[in-house]
């Protein structure tokens, strides 16, 4: 297991490699699609036993790796 992030880790033991809350199961694309959806910060805490700074730890997490990202069109 490894932390890339705070509050984020990758194993390739614990769903399939993709980047969880740390000491979790929660995938953060989880927690995000959660966030996406219109659920609170507050309420998806509380759905996952999450603390809030493990929340905002998630979408901190993604704006990294969006932006982070290229996209062509062509």
């Amino acid at each position: 297991m490894k932390e890339f992030f705070p509050h984020i880790t990758i194993d390739p033991d614990v769903q399939f490699g993709q980047p969880v809350i740390a000491n979790t199961r929660v995938p953060v694309a989880v927690v995000v699609g959660h966030l996406a959806a219109g659920d609170t910060t507050e309420e998806v805490a509380r759905e996952f036993d999450l603390t809030r700074e493990d929340v905002l730890a998630a979408l901190k997490y993604a704006s990294k790796i969006v932006g982070e990202e290229s996209v062509m069109i062509r």
